[in-house]
């Protein structure tokens, strides 16, 4: 038995999902029936070629996009289910993201991007600006946090959003290619805190990547392959 498999209560289950875009002649199906668990803890890479399913997979993860049939379980709620403002607030309370196109705020300081998701959840001032200074710390930009995205280099662009991600300790951060736009140092190291999250906070992490430097670091991959599921390998495996 895997370390998994003696888990009971998965974090993540989705049952034969689908997603069609479009109708008729023009339609499109991103997803043909899609099924599986991830388990808290867990840090598992999505590989792929380019639209074998892995991005739509991880928007519905996300709840920013819905199955067109099948089922999709958070810890045992059925997200499908649930109206706008719910989902809204699942991925509030619960999901951290970091997208490749950063998605920072162009006229606030680094700092104020990072407590952005804490002042939603109304945090009080001193300990928002506390933890949003800690998450800057981890990310290596501490002394960068009153300069704007403007006054950024795209690397350290992308280390803010990964550094509001994680400030609000979600139970799951989604990346989508996050070391995509970073130099190959800047990208290890990127990686190196991932990991460190995944292993100490237990922190379950889902990365989209097709870089396969970066997905070694996970413990599972799933590859996709013309919307469907082709193999599934844990570390032990």
């Amino acid at each position: 038995m895997n370390e998994s498999g003696g888990r009971k209560n998965p974090l993540i289950v989705m049952k034969n999902v689908t997603r069609v875009y479009g109708s008729g002649q023009a339609s499109m199906q991103a997803l043909r029936g899609i099924s599986l668990e991830i388990f808290p803890g867990e840090f598992v890479a999505v590989m792929g070629a380019s639209g074998s399913g892995k991005s739509t997979c991880l928007n519905i993860l996300g709840c920013l996009d819905t199955p067109t049939s099948g089922s999709y379980l958070f810890q045992g709620i059925a997200v499908e289910n649930l109206n706008r403002n719910q989902r809204s607030l699942l991925r509030r309370y619960y999901l951290g993201f970091v997208f490749q196109g950063y998605n920072l705020l162009s006229r606030t300081s680094a700092l104020e991007n990072v407590e952005l998701p804490l002042v939603y959840r109304k945090i009080p001032a001193r300990k928002r600006h506390q933890a949003a200074l800690e998450a800057l710390e981890a990310v290596g930009l501490q002394d960068w946090q009153d300069h704007t995205p403007a006054e950024l280099s795209g690397g350290q662009q992308q280390r803010v959003a990964i550094a509001r991600a994680i400030v609000t300790n979600p139970d799951i951060l989604l990346a989508d290619e996050p070391t995509g736009n970073l130099d190959t140092e800047r990208s290890f190291g990127i990686m190196e805190l991932l990991s460190n999250v995944n292993r100490k906070r237990g922190l379950t992490i889902v990365m989209v990547t097709h870089e396969p430097e970066m997905a070694a670091y996970a413990k599972r991959q799933i590859h996709f392959k013309d919307g469907l599921v082709e193999n599934d390998l844990r570390e032990e495996e």
